[in-house]
């Protein structure tokens, strides 16, 4: 039976282009589950877009000369591109800054004041000194209170897990110039994450599906639950939807309760967009419907707590109980999929010291599918993992090109020159039947896998296929068999072109523009897995942009997750290339290009 799956996928941040550590962990593996969550005939609605207020984007903007909104209608578009190129198929792909986010983000505010989840506080809030601007959380750094780490942020300390405050830490210091922030009395208004304390104990305690160690850490961050600010001293953000609040221009919601929301306020715009205004509620309203949170491990906190929290008290559950707002209840986390760190040359990431790789640049030089392929077998899926230059070439050439490149090019050659079309099959030796089984059984293995986001071992698995079918190639020896048994060597071509297709199908949530060439290269009639539109919408932003862009797209090609008999008969011509061999050379290019910077 069909089930309805929802892709949430993390916000990428839009004060500059986005580099290949972030893909690693909320780009490309969503793009492969929802890939795969449609080929095996689920309803998916996969749905993001740019995070673009907060105090980063500013101070950004007042380093450039130019707006706010200026700087963020500038990255959306670059991000919105590169994520196009990269080939990940959102639903909607839309911004923070529409009328429609707006609304929702403060309907969700006001749904959890009504019923007394959010209340009024005075703090000690941190700004700095020399521009008088409040200072985030995370832009605060400093030692531990509670395990001595000297690198903890203001909200968490990534060390011990514990939740802070600026206040507790010991030593802080402004990521942004390194000056020592200023304590200044300001009233906001909380979250009250204790009320919850119950409820999300007994729910994240059901999760036994997750990922053991972000189970886990939810689990440990209950201990010391805090009331949260929901609010900030902030001029770029969304207004405070309350009387007193709301035309001042130093008070907004703060900028993660904002972005959280983005996940339900982009499923109401894609359904508006659809021309169904109410299709959203199937996924947001419907008790099978199952979301996935897909992000980087220094999201948990917000997707595993915070925001279900948030849906909780909205949805009226909690120890203060209360009645669902005007959207209705809300479906909570089904699973939070979160990778771990991706490094660089040994380095973590850092566009001010060069240890970057955006994905448009990237993109300019090599195949999407080749870093797309790189990220399934050597991301951070379930440890921090290095990206270096020598793995990415010799991974292409040795595993994208030599191995399965090779499969699809010697096997559709032989064919096409031998025989001119794809061949019937005579009688089947026993390692032909146990070849077209492993390839069949690898539909359920690998899908079982994607199914619960095992990407790597899934690839893996894909590839096993891929290797077989090398394996079996060398052994039959059918360039050997024109002469002295025509029909045997077209038995054996017609059993290697069938699981040519298979391992097609098994690579297409990886590898969809590649799989796309091989769909053509067997005869295959239509769209085998489309890529993103970039859309352009005529309607001014709450920000004052005069429009904006959007990725979306029909996906439903009719690929489906089995099995297909090759199309006897079709036929055959001398293939090109699927992939790009890279030169030895390209290493040393592309280390060069980072210590030139």
């Amino acid at each position: 039976m069909s089930e309805r799956i929802l892709t949430a996928v993390a916000w990428p941040y839009a004060n500059g282009p986005r580099h290949i550590g972030h893909v690693a962990g909320f780009g490309v593996p969503s793009d492969v589950f929802a890939r795969y969550q449609r080929m095996a005939g689920n309803q998916v609605l996969m749905v993001s877009g740019t995070d673009e207020h907060g105090t980063p984007i500013q101070v950004q903007a007042d380093k450039e000369g130019v707006s706010a909104r200026e700087l963020a209608d500038r990255n959306a578009l670059v991000i919105a591109k590169d994520l196009q190129n990269l080939g990940l198929s959102y639903d909607l792909f839309t911004r923070t800054t529409t009328k429609n986010h707006y609304a929702i983000a403060q309907e969700i505010f006001l749904g959890l004041l009504k019923n007394g989840y959010v209340f009024a506080q005075k703090q000690l809030g941190a700004i700095s000194p020399s521009t008088g601007r409040t200072l985030p959380d995370r832009y605060i750094e400093g030692t531990c209170p509670i395990c001595g780490y000297p690198s903890a942020r203001g909200d968490q300390c990534d060390n011990c897990g514990n939740q802070l405050d600026p206040i507790d830490l010991i030593n802080p210091r402004s990521r942004i110039n390194g000056e020592t922030p200023k304590f200044v009395e300001t009233e906001q208004m909380m979250l009250d994450l204790p009320a919850f304390a119950d409820v999300l104990a007994a729910w994240l305690k059901k999760q036994n599906h997750w990922r053991p160690n972000v189970q886990k850490f939810a689990l440990n961050l209950l201990d010391d639950l805090k009331p949260r600010s929901y609010t900030r001293d902030l001029e770029w953000g969304i207004p405070v939807p309350l009387d007193g609040w709301r035309d001042r221009p130093d008070k907004s919601i703060y900028v993660w309760f904002d972005a959280v929301v983005g996940y339900l306020s982009a499923s109401i715009e894609w359904a508006a967009r659809a021309g169904d205004p109410d299709a959203w509620r199937a996924w947001w309203q419907d008790e099978n419907a199952r979301h996935y949170y897909f992000m980087g491990k220094d999201n948990i906190v917000f997707h595993a707590e915070i925001w279900p929290a948030m849906l909780m008290g909205y949805s009226g559950i909690g120890s203060k109980g209360g009645t669902p707002g005007s959207l209705g209840a809300l479906q909570l986390p089904y699973e939070v999929v979160s990778s771990e760190f991706l490094t660089m040359e040994g380095r973590k990431f850092s566009s001010s010291r060069n240890v970057v790789i955006y994905v448009g640049d990237l993109l300019s030089r090599y195949d999407a599918d080749a870093l797309r392929y790189y990220l399934a077998v050597a991301g951070p899926e379930n440890q921090d993992t290095d990206f270096t230059w020598s793995e990415f070439v010799r991974r292409n050439n040795e595993e994208l090109v030599a191995t399965w490149g090779n499969l699809v090019n010697r096997t559709v050659s032989m064919t096409a020159k031998n025989l001119g079309a794809i061949p019937a099959a005579g009688a089947l030796t026993d390692a032909d039947h146990a070849l077209l089984a492993a390839s069949r059984e690898a539909f359920g293995t690998v899908g079982d896998l994607l199914a619960r986001s095992r990407q790597k071992a899934a690839i893996g698995a894909a590839m096993d296929v891929v290797g077989a079918a090398n394996k079996y190639l060398s052994d039959m020896e059918p360039w050997k068999l024109k002469n002295s048994d025509p029909d045997r060597m077209a038995s054996v071509l017609h059993v290697a072109l069938q699981v040519v297709s298979d391992a097609k199908t098994l690579l297409t949530p990886f590898l969809p523009a590649s799989s796309a060439k091989v769909h053509t290269l067997l005869g295959g009639e239509g769209d085998w897995a489309r890529m993103p539109d970039l859309v352009e919408v005529d309607e001014q932003t709450a920000a004052g942009s005069p429009g904006y862009s959007v990725l979306t797209g029909d996906y439903d090609t009719g690929a489906r997750w089995e099995s297909t008999p090759v199309p006897v008969g079709h036929p055959m011509a001398p293939p090109t290339p699927i992939f790009t061999k890279l030169d030895p050379s390209v290493v040393d290019e592309e280390l060069a290009r980072l210590a030139d910077g």
